[in-house]
């Protein structure tokens, strides 16, 4: 793989300059009440840096969408040999979950979700983001099982691994929701039966 080269190491260096002083800035005040002069202020650049590096100012907040989608597609189709995708996709969550999991990064995660939970538009455009990764997923399900289209049933489970994701992320328990959500993929559940709650 290429490394990148200087061009593309200051361009990545200024988007994720921006991208902090964005976050630190809307979980002190709020996303609305920041304006977008504000943020390339404290990022020591120009509002056109700004667009120039994000669309619309609520993709301030989730700069990783691209990286979150890629990671979930790679995850498909990049599996060891021998491993299904809901095992690899199971495994890559955890990691996800706990590589960084100290109590910084928990104080962390949580304001982050306090912030979209109470900012309507935040919210809508969290639940667009995660409805492309949905797509995305369904997409790379689909072709690496042979399938000519991304069917109901792909697109469903693509759906559910999201959803498991979101609830993680919401949880104090992140690794506790994905083994319950994936043990529930893998074997079914039903709600009457001890065994599967």
């Amino acid at each position: 793989m290429t490394e990148p080269g200087r061009r593309e190491r200051k361009k990545a260096a200024t988007r994720k300059a921006i991208s902090d002083a964005a976050t630190i800035l809307f979980v002190e005040r709020g996303f609305d009440e920041v304006s977008v002069r504000e943020v390339a202020e404290k990022a020591d650049v120009s509002p056109t840096t700004v667009f120039a590096h994000f669309p619309q100012k609520e993709a301030l907040v989730f700069d990783e969408d691209d990286e979150i989608r890629e990671k979930l597609v790679a995850v498909v189709h990049d599996r060891p040999e021998g491993t299904t995708i809901t095992e690899a996709l199971r495994r890559a969550l955890i990691m996800w979950f706990t590589e960084d999991a100290d109590d910084d990064f928990e104080e962390q995660r949580a304001r982050f979700i306090a912030m979209i939970d109470s900012t309507p538009a935040l919210r809508d455009y969290s639940a667009r983001m995660w409805a492309r990764n949905t797509d995305a997923l369904a997409d790379a399900i689909a072709a690496e099982t042979g399938r000519d289209e991304t069917d109901d049933a792909t697109r469903l489970f693509a759906h559910l691994t999201v959803q498991v994701q979101i609830m993680a992320m919401a949880s104090d328990s992140p690794t506790r929701v994905i083994e319950t959500g994936f043990r529930m993929l893998s074997d079914g559940w039903d709600p009457e039966r001890p065994d599967t709650a």
